[in-house]
């Protein structure tokens, strides 16, 4: 879609977890923090996501001070309230109790204007996942490798 602009993207949560379900979200912003995501000032790579008192709260996420804010700039790492429906809040958190599983961010991108946040429900992989998810990653591209090498023979 030519209306999605990338911000910022999680790689290393897609190789640290085991991503079950996403789903799309917006953030409440002050207005020089969309400024400063506009800009390009966003890093979400040791970001999460928790359920408090019935909302969604994205924890960790590093937006840039906006360069031409005066004294009303934002705190970096504030906590940022996600918005999502009430259902949507009450199942993710149901199950993110229940199995032990974590919500992380993947990616933060503007969407018509508006700052969006795709939430990852996660399970954590141990050391020996990641190796075989790499190795089955290596392996899948020699496939590929060899496959287009005898198309062209």
């Amino acid at each position: 879609m030519a209306d999605i602009q990338p911000v910022a993207s999680n790689r290393k949560a897609r190789h640290d977890y085991d991503i079950l379900e996403t789903i799309e979200a917006g953030i409440a912003l002050t207005g020089t923090e969309i400024k400063s995501i506009r800009a390009g000032g966003a890093h979400i790579r040791e970001a999460y996501a928790r359920p408090q008192d019935g909302e969604m709260w994205l924890y960790g996420a590093h937006i840039a001070p906006y360069g031409a804010g005066s004294y009303q700039n934002h705190e970096p790492t504030r906590p940022r309230r996600l918005l999502m429906h009430r259902k949507q809040i009450a199942d993710w958190s149901a199950q993110a109790n229940e199995k032990g599983l974590t919500i992380v961010p993947l990616s933060l991108y503007l969407k018509r204007g508006m700052a969006k946040v795709e939430l990852g429900l996660a399970r954590g992989r141990k050391q020996y996942d990641k190796r075989r998810a790499i190795a089955r990653r290596e392996a899948d591209r020699e496939i590929e490798r060899a496959l287009r090498e005898r198309q062209k023979q």
